[in-house]
């Protein structure tokens, strides 16, 4: 059986425990945004300034450490959603979801990839990611019943504007905010029902095909 110590509550750790554990969040967290998840558990232990084996013994595996770096910005994430669907204003709703998880796609860098990881032994990020495609199919739906956002608007052009927003942040650098508040709105505006014109096709394009 695997070693359960890093599942242990924070608050159950001793004082320098809980800190070691801390820094080694926070190290991953910055290593993830530079260089994706794959970066070596190793190399996290050095930039947490801790030794490699004080780094398995909270976290035995890597999809441990990345689930548990970035597991409040799933729960964020879901919240927003549950947010979202809760807005008795669909149209609201549609684009408040739109224009937050596209700012934490800028601003929390290696979370996408995380987000968007298969890790099996992990059931709460595979049922982040059900939650998160079943939600945001829900909110086009309602979206277009309401009449606010335009019929052929598909699912799957949330994918197209995330990957766009991914380009927009990646080129613009420490500007990425400000760059995926502008693409945001006015990707907005031409998803309105009133301002709609024919499109060519939807691209087949899942969650799955967002880069970090």
């Amino acid at each position: 059986m695997p070693d359960q110590t890093y599942r242990k509550a924070p608050e159950s750790l001793r004082s320098d425990a809980r800190e070691n554990r801390e820094r080694i969040l926070a190290a991953a967290r910055e290593a993830y945004a530079l260089q994706g998840i794959d970066v070596p558990m190793a190399a996290i232990a050095r930039r947490a300034k801790v030794g490699v084996a004080t780094l398995y013994r909270r976290f035995p595996t890597r999809a441990a450490l990345v689930s548990e770096a970035f597991s409040e910005q799933l729960a964020h994430c879901v919240a927003l959603l549950d947010e979202g669907l809760n807005d008795p204003d669909p149209w609201h709703g549609f684009c408040s979801v739109v224009e937050q998880v596209c700012m934490m796609q800028a601003t929390e860098r290696g979370f996408t990839e995380a987000f968007l990881s298969q890790f099996p032994d992990h059931a709460g990020y595979a049922e982040g990611r059900r939650r998160a495609e079943e939600g945001l199919a829900l909110l086009v739906r309602r979206a277009k019943d309401c009449g606010r956002l335009r019929q052929d608007f598909d699912v799957r052009d949330i994918t197209l504007l995330m990957l766009a927003n991914c380009g927009a942040g990646a080129g613009a650098g420490a500007d990425a905010p400000a760059a995926t508040r502008r693409l945001v709105a006015y990707l907005l505006q031409s998803f309105r029902a009133e301002t709609a014109a024919p499109l060519p096709p939807p691209a087949p394009l899942g969650l799955d095909r967002i880069p970090a």
